[in-house]
């Protein structure tokens, strides 16, 4: 088994905490350096699992080391090989490697085993028949004493013989663990006989039914992070207080490696739930339509909304890494995303609640091609041809009946730039039966194509437009915060977390697009002008695409 090496392209640039600690370290001797991402496969990642991958990775290729990507497959019961085939691609996804060989903690069961009869040999370890419903009872409060099992001062050879018994699969699940003899009394509740081994009677994908007892996570991970030669083992401040524990186990074998366990502050971010657990029951009660719904701050999700793993590595990293926790604001992971689109992102003209426009005086029947710039931030990338003709589709924002001050689009009699063609003016609008307008009777002047007048004319506006045509019908869904709580963790207990979701997390609208979208491709963000940043979503088929709201644009008309 090799370790993942850390081949990516890019490499952690911010400095923090943590890698002044490794750089102490090299500067001291250390010679290389190795961290871990290890992985439960009983979901998918979500953001807060990518700055554990970014902090972990970002490392190993900074300082010429290598990252492991482990799978904590110690729970058969909750891990499914669909998780599994998820994080592999994800990770893939979010620091760029295609290929490396994936490690199992089931690899190294035999040895924590026989690491744990080593434990009840040397009288460390008991088996212990209450239920875990007592053991967690007896275990106490910090400022409260626990009390001891009654069957804790066990004779080695009966917990021997008990521990193979238990092992053979005599005993029903639950009927029986295997607990470390530390310290019933200490103020660490982690330390007062910890689980080492429960019972599970369930078939596991990596090593079959040769295994009915399982190892616990704080027992099997030191062993883990040592059998691999980690040096940094990194995890999340939740385990601050498991860190006594980590190193209680590996002190009592000397001769093996002893890695160093830092922690750092989880990912928070504002509207948005990050507990595994909760996310399951979005996707199980079907309030989403899976764990890569765009909404789902899972890494699938945001790169099925179009979220770029530059962008989220940049924002991870402007996040910060410490040791206290907080919350970050949405609009943070937004901006960075709409700072990459607004300089990569090709512009297309879309139009929303559209009022058709007939341009009376030109001639019925004809078309031609116009050039529209691809992105005014890259030059280079030049311009495309979208056609034009007499019926033409603008947006509903871009007509007032009666316009208020400083309004520069189209109004009976106002002048306006079409985008790349020419310049029309509105003669009269029509309205239906409900008093909505629905078309507008304008004319052009045909020595204005490309946006200027041979008199010097002026006008102060431009809008976009889509030939009626020519245009594409296309299905647009406009994504909001999740949750309209803003801080998730100011929820109630006794109160339904669900009631937070934000009724308007995901608006479905109809559009009109320029005819070049049809050959959107998936995973390429679009710039719908003045509407937000867009992308082909997979639910699309032919003749009927669908596209996903990345992020909305700031509207300087709302300034």
């Amino acid at each position: 088994m090799k370790p993942l090496a850390a081949t990516q392209t890019w490499k952690l640039e911010t400095s923090n905490f943590i890698t002044e600690i490794v750089e102490k370290n090299i500067a001291g001797g250390q010679s290389h350096i190795v961290t871990r991402f290890p992985p439960e496969p009983n979901g998918y990642l979500h953001i807060g699992h990518g700055k554990a991958l970014v902090l972990n990775f970002g490392i190993a290729a900074r300082y010429n080391g290598k990252c492991n990507l482990r799978f904590d497959d110690t729970n058969p019961a909750r891990e499914e090989m669909e998780y599994v085939n998820g994080i592999i691609g994800d990770v893939k996804w979010l620091v760029g490697h295609e290929a490396f060989e994936v490690l199992w903690s089931s690899d190294y069961f035999q040895f924590i085993y026989d690491r744990a009869v080593d434990l009840v040999k040397r009288g460390l370890a008991y088996i212990d028949d209450d239920s875990s419903e007592e053991i967690s009872k007896k275990r106490g409060a910090p400022t409260e004493k626990g009390t001891p099992s009654p069957y804790r001062n066990r004779s080695v050879e009966e917990n021997l013989r008990l521990f193979q018994v238990m092992t053979d699969g005599h005993f029903d699940e639950g009927a029986c663990c295997l607990r470390a003899k530390i310290d019933m009394d200490s103020p660490n509740l982690n330390l007062r006989d910890p689980i080492l081994y429960r019972i599970k009677k369930v078939p596991h994908h990596n090593t079959g039914t040769k295994w009915c007892v399982y190892p616990m996570y704080d027992w099997a991970h030191g062993w883990e992070d040592s059998l691999e030669g980690v040096t940094h083992s990194l995890c999340s401040l939740e385990y601050d207080n498991h860190r006594p524990l980590y190193d209680w186990f590996l002190d009592q074998f000397p001769e093996y490696h002893h890695p160093r366990q830092y922690e750092f502050n989880r990912l928070n971010i504002t509207n948005t739930v990050l507990s595994k657990r909760k996310l399951l029951q979005l996707v199980k009660e079907n309030k989403v339509s899976g764990w890569d719904d765009p909404r789902m701050p899972t890494l699938c999700g945001l790169r099925r909304r179009g979220y770029t793993p530059a962008a989220l590595r940049r924002f991870i990293e402007a996040a910060g890494c410490s040791r206290t926790d907080g919350i970050i604001e949405l609009g943070m992971l937004e901006w960075f995303i709409r700072d990459e689109l607004n300089k990569t992102a090709p512009r297309v003209m879309a139009v929303f609640n559209p009022i058709r426009v007939t341009v009376t005086n030109y001639p019925e029947g004809k078309s031609e091609l116009v050039a529209v710039e691809n992105n005014p931030e890259q030059p280079e990338t030049g311009s495309r041809e979208v056609p034009f003709g007499r019926h033409l589709l603008i947006d509903g924002e871009d007509f007032a009946e009666v316009p208020a001050k400083g309004w520069f689009r189209l109004a009976p009699g106002a002048e306006v730039r079409l985008k790349g063609a020419y310049f029309v003016t509105c003669q009269e609008f029509v309205k239906d039966e409900q008093g909505n307008v629905v078309e507008l009777k304008c004319t052009y002047d045909s020595q204005s194509r490309g946006g200027d007048s041979p008199d010097g004319r002026k006008v102060k506006g431009t809008i976009q437009w889509v030939s009626a045509d020519h245009g594409v019908e296309l299905e647009t869904r406009l994504y909001g915060p999740l949750l309209s709580v803003e801080n998730p963790a100011s929820i109630p207990e006794d109160q339904n977390w669900l009631e937070a979701i934000n009724p308007e997390s995901l608006v479905t609208a109809t559009a009109w697009c320029e005819p070049g979208l049809a050959k959107a491709e998936v995973g390429v963000g679009y710039q719908f002008m003045r509407k937000g940043y867009f992308t082909l979503d997979s639910d699309s088929t032919p003749g009927k695409p669908v596209f996903n709201r990345i992020v909305t644009l700031k509207d300087p008309w709302k300034k």
